[in-house]
This record gives structure tokens, C-alpha cells and sequence, in this order.
């Protein structure tokens, strides 16, 4: 086979392997011709292990680094039977006496030969940064990257790669390593970037700064794409030495590149949007931290263990804050602060901020948000990021409810173990969060829908654009509903909402689930009624409400008393309901009414029936797609 190659320190063995069967979903069609049957190409290394001059590192949990398990039986009744030993390349200093010295042998990473300019220039501008924090561990040229030689292969396990793929859709990117599993030395990291990615930040700068004139003289997509290529090169990069996600460090001035970053979005003197800083430039403070801890050389005669513990102490006394991705990914997560995609300090002001900047660009929406020559229903792939621009900053601000701060402390080490937020800022954050569904925030601008005419020939609509119950033709109420989903997936996740029960029981100042399904009826059903097209989106958006609280209601993995609670405030608003449609003139108002009112009569008859809803599916925000998290 064509990849069946051998090198000084692997052979590498290729087979091509085909499946067959009934494919039912819908990536497979994406990549091959016939998707009841494929083939791929399956890989076999075999790697010669390192020698044992590497002195393995005991995990520290608050240092930011991964690494690998393993159970030793060989251990002592008392002590822990699991071990972890950290990731890392193995690295030397040529004198461990001296402040600054060369390494003994540099660690080097090479950039793909395939990757076009000027992605090149900064796959190669970013993943160099992390020689400023080598440095700042003593290291002297101990880091650097290179391009491939033409005569290597990246399959090498002497390379260290940062490689440039196609995929059919944008995919996440990789920062991957091969490490001896008896030490945890990583022996080569593979970075694998998708060519798509870049392009997400393309529309959004698009959308942003409508720059495209006749003559297209704006280049400010192209720069701030490039920018978020040096910080992504940068932060796979750091995957391979061995560094975890710190999903806070965007609460604190961008302190690490190992945060999944949004762009920094900021008006200018003149009131205009300004994307100059939209992705940091350089390692940052925690990063260099983390590298001091895992690969500071000590000199012989010093007690390696207690250098290390003292780096530890002094950056958490530094005020560096760590949350791994464990408390981060799910929306449900209780660290207010372990967020992804998200900016600043405060999350509730960066959420007002950004509805600023989402109706700014909404405001100033028009043909010149794409090249001329396209076709103008592709003004739509622009619209879906800046319309849901603040949808990962939703998430943020509704970490605050039923939130705790805690710290990954460890005996007597003198952090704070765990604070609830506080009574007040989980009130605003719920406000907040609830004038994300206001008509008037969910309302698509005439101006915008003016542009957009049906998809022409050639260029359907995708997972990529709003979903539609007008068949061809744009319409905002699509939008709205993308919208409004993202906002109660937040306030009715169910972890969420029995951490709110139980933080009330314990203090009862703070907003109980109660309060929550209250404040979300009287945003909602009970708020004044609207006219024209902000009464219809009201109106879907009110069904929706009502549909989210039907499914919790009856959400088998649900906390029983969240399910209670959820169960009496849709009681409560079938009776107001009944109390209103006998009474109410306008035939929509009315109708709607009495719909709610069906339905509610269907979820006591048949409780089961709730679970065909069909969920509103949301354009894709992170770089593969949404989660089930996103579809209540």
C-alpha cells in the first residue's frame, strides 16, 4: 500500500477497509458517492519506545497539564493505586546550573509544505510564540518551527507536525501526541488544522464590516481570519506539549491561548466597529506558567519536587485562575467562569455588548456584506453568525444561575473551596437573559429582509443557514426560534435547575427554579402583547417557551422536583390561559391561546406525545456543529 513506509523509529502499516450496511444519517452522504458502502484507510504504527533516561512527572492538578493512567498494584496499602504522569516532551538543559541555557535537544515542529500563503506565515507566526514562554523557563532557542523538508515524511515519528487538511464540513482542529504510555514523554505531536475553520471567521468579519465596495478594498476579513490561524496554531500546538484547555482565561485578559477565544469586537472613537484586537497576539501569562511547572531543568543537587511545588504556590498566588474543560463544556456546568467562546471579566456586561453590536451590524446590513457577483440569497450565510452572534455569551451569563466558584484546592494549600454566586448577580443574569427573548431583540430588521431573496439555482439552503416553514422563501421567524432556543436552553438545562433547588434550600435569598419558571411565564405568555411582526414572533416564541417546559416536565432524567415545579408553572398557565381565550377579541391572540391550551390537554392525556416535538435545530456555532445540549 502507498503508506506502508518505514523510518529509523516506526513502521507505519496501511489497510483499506470497506463497510457495508443501511446508512441512516446524514454526514456519511457528505463524503462518498454511495454511503451504504465506504472505504477508509486504516493505520497500523509501530514505534519504538524511547529509552529510560526520561524522569516521569506526577500530575498536578492545578498545573494545567494532562497525561496519561495507568493502575500500579506495585504501590503501598494507603497510597493511590492510580498513577498519572503528566504529558511532555523530554527537555534538557546543556547547564541546569545556569539561569538561561540551550537546550540539549531542541524541540521542534514542522509546518505542512501544503498549506497555501498566507496561511503558512501564521501557522508558523503563532505556534512560534511558545518560544516566549521557553524562554521565560530559562530556555534558549529550545523551541522552534520550521517548514517539513521537502525530502521528510510527515508520518516520521522523528517530525513533530502541524499539518493543513480538507474536510466537507469545518471540523474541529487537533493538537494530538504520540507518548510513551509507562512515562507519559511525548515521542511526537501531530497538529491537525481544517482548511474550513478559517472561513467561519471570515463571514463573521463580513458581517461585521460590510466591506465590500465596488472596487473591495477592505481587507479586514482576511486580517482577523489570520489572526484567529496564529492563536488556533497556537493553542493545538500547546496541546501536544502536554496543556490543557484553561477555559477561564478569557475572564482574565486573555491570560492563556489554551481558552477556545471569541473575537474581541469593540467600537472605535467614531462609533464603527473595530476588529484590530479581535484575537490576542503571544503566549500569555498562564501559559508561561504552565511551562515553567512541567519543564523547568533543575540543577542536580536541587529538590526538583519543592522548586516545582513553589511555582505552583506562586501562581495561585499570582491570581491565575484555572478551570479545565471538564467544568466547561457542558452548559449545564456550575463555574461561572468556565466558559467556551466567550470574553471579559464580567459576562453579563460582554452579553449587553454584544446585542450592541449585533444591532449595529444588523442596522448597517446590506448588499455590500458580500462580494459583488454573488448571489444575494447568500447574504443569509453572513446574517446566521452576526444574528447569533451572542449566542455563546448566553451560555456564559446563564452559568451564573445556580452557579459556584470553586478552585481545584488541595489540602492546606489556602484556596477558596466553593462560593455560590450571590443572590443579586444571579437575578440580573437571569433578567439578562430573558430580554434576549423579547420580540424586539428576536425581530429581523425590514432592511435585512428586504435583501434577501428565495435560494436561486445551485445554491440550496444548508445546515449552515435559518430553518424555514416557508419553503423557499426567507423569513425571519426561523431566525427567531434559532434565537430563542439557545436562550432556554440555558435557563431550563436540568442540572442547572436542580442546583437552583438546592442552593435555595440552603439559602433562601438566592432565586429558587421556582422563581426562574415565574420570571421566564411573565417574559413570555404574560408579558403585554405585541403588534404586526413582533406579535408573531412573540407568539412562536411563547410556543416555544411552552414546548421546552413540556419536555422537561417530562424528561425521565430530570431531578423529580425540577420536574414538579416545571409541571405546576405550566398548571399555572393553562389556567390563565383558560381565564383569557373566552375574553380575548383578536383572532390570533386567540387562537394561540387556544392551541396552548390543546396542547397542555395533550401533555396530561398522553405524556409520551411530548416526546415527538420536533426540536428547532439551530445553525451550527462551534466548528462541527451543535450538541445535543443545544436541542432541549
Amino acid at each position: 500500500m502507498p503508506n506502508t513506509r518505514s523510518f529509523p523509529d516506526n513502521s507505519e502499516v496501511e489497510a483499506i477497509v470497506t463497510f457495508t450496511g443501511q446508512a441512516t444519517g446524514p454526514w456519511l452522504r457528505t463524503v462518498t458517492p454511495d454511503a451504504d458502502s465506504f472505504s477508509v484507510h486504516l493505520h497500523h504504527s509501530f514505534i519504538r519506545l524511547p529509552d529510560d533516561d526520561y524522569t516521569p512527572l506526577l500530575l498536578e492538578p492545578r498545573s494545567g497539564f494532562f497525561g496519561g493512567t495507568f493502575q500500579d498494584y506495585a504501590t503501598s496499602v494507603g497510597e493511590q493505586l492510580v498513577v498519572t504522569y503528566a504529558a511532555r516532551h523530554r527537555l534538557e538543559k546543556k547547564d541546569p546550573n545556569a539561569e538561561i541555557s540551550e537546550a540539549v535537544e531542541p524541540i521542534v515542529y514542522y509546518v505542512d509544505r501544503g498549506a497555501p500563503e498566507p496561511i503558512r506565515s501564521a501557522l508558523i507566526d503563532g505556534a512560534s510564540w511558545w518560544n516566549q514562554a521557553f524562554e521565560a523557563a530559562g530556555y534558549k532557542d529550545a523551541f522552534r518551527v520550521e517548514m517539513l523538508p521537502e525530502d521528510a515524511d510527515p508520518m516520521d515519528v522523528r517530525y513533530n507536525v502541524i499539518q493543513w487538511v480538507h474536510r466537507s464540513t469545518r471540523g474541529w482542529s487537533y493538537g494530538a501526541s504520540i507518548a510513551d504510555p509507562r512515562t507519559g514523554e511525548i515521542m511526537k505531536g501531530v497538529v491537525i488544522l481544517g482548511s474550513l475553520r478559517v472561513r467561519q471567521d471570515y463571514l463573521i468579519a463580513e458581517g461585521l464590516t460590510a466591506p465590500y465596495d465596488d472596487e473591495e478594498k477592505s481587507d479586514a476579513p482576511l486580517q482577523m481570519s489570520l489572526a484567529r490561524i496564529r492563536q488556533l496554531s497556537a493553542h493545538e500546538v500547546g496541546h501536544t506539549l502536554g496543556i490543557a484547555h484553561n477555559m477561564a482565561a478569557s475572564t482574565q485578559d486573555r491570560s492563556s491561548v489554551m481558552d477556545y477565544p471569541h473575537p474581541l469586537i469593540q467600537f472605535d472613537d467614531n462609533g464603527d466597529i473595530d476588529l484590530d484586537e479581535a484575537y490576542g497576539v503571544g503566549i500569555a501569562d498562564w501559559d508561561k506558567r504552565a511551562i515553567l511547572y512541567g519543564y523547568q531543568d533543575f540543577p542536580d543537587d536541587a529538590d526538583a519536587q519543592a522548586g516545582r511545588d513553589k511555582i505552583m504556590a506562586d501562581t495561585i498566588a499570582s491570581g491565575l485562575v484555572y478551570v479545565a474543560d471538564s467544568d466547561s463544556r457542558s452548559i449545564g456546568s456550575a463555574h461561572p467562569l468556565g466558559n467556551l467562546w466567550d470574553n471579559g471579566a464580567d459576562s453579563i456586561a460582554e452579553l449587553e455588548h454584544l446585542l450592541r453590536v449585533r444591532a449595529y451590524a444588523l442596522d448597517r446590513f446590506s448588499e455590500r456584506n458580500i462580494r459583488p457577483g454573488r448571489p444575494m440569497a447568500t447574504l443569509e450565510e453572513v446574517l446566521v453568525p452576526i444574528y447569533l452572534i451572542h449566542r455563546f455569551q448566553l451560555i456564559a451569563v446563564g452559568k451564573l444561575v445556580g452557579g459556584q466558584e470553586y478552585n481545584y484546592a488541595l489540602r492546606g494549600d489556602g484556596q477558596d473551596i466553593s462560593t455560590p454566586v450571590s443572590a443579586d448577580r444571579q437575578r440580573t443574569a437571569i433578567a439578562a437573559l430573558l430580554n434576549t427573548l423579547s420580540p424586539s431583540v428576536l425581530s429581523v430588521p425590514e432592511n435585512v429582509l428586504q435583501l434577501i431573496p428565495p435560494r436561486p439555482p445551485g445554491h440550496p439552503k444548508s445546515r449552515e443557514t435559518f430553518p424555514t416553514s416557508t419553503g423557499k422563501v426567507f423569513e425571519p421567524f426561523g431566525a427567531a426560534q434559532s434565537a430563542a432556543t439557545l436562550t432556554l436552553a440555558v435557563l431550563l438545562e436540568p442540572s442547572r435547575a436542580a442546583r437552583m433547588i438546592a442552593l435555595s434550600a440552603r439559602d433562601d435569598t438566592v432565586p429558587g427554579f421556582d422563581e426562574l419558571t415565574s420570571d421566564l411565564l411573565q417574559a413570555t405568555w404574560f408579558a403585554r402583547q405585541r403588534a404586526g411582526m413582533e406579535a408573531e414572533i412573540q407568539r412562536a416564541t411563547n410556543m416555544l417557551t411552552l414546548e421546552r417546559l413540556m419536555m422537561l416536565a417530562v424528561n425521565g432524567n430530570a431531578d423529580s422536583q425540577v420536574r414538579a415545579i416545571t409541571l405546576d408553572s405550566i398548571n399555572g398557565l393553562d389556567r390563565w390561559l383558560n381565564s383569557r381565550v373566552g375574553g380575548e377579541i383578536n383572532t390570533a391572540w386567540r387562537a394561540h391561546y387556544s392551541f396552548a391550551i390543546f396542547r397542555i390537554g395533550q401533555m396530561h392525556a398522553n405524556p409520551a406525545s411530548i416526546e415527538q416535538i420536533e426540536p428547532v435545530v439551530v445553525p451550527p456555532g462551534e466548528p462541527i456543529g451543535t450538541t445535543s445540549d443545544w436541542i432541549l
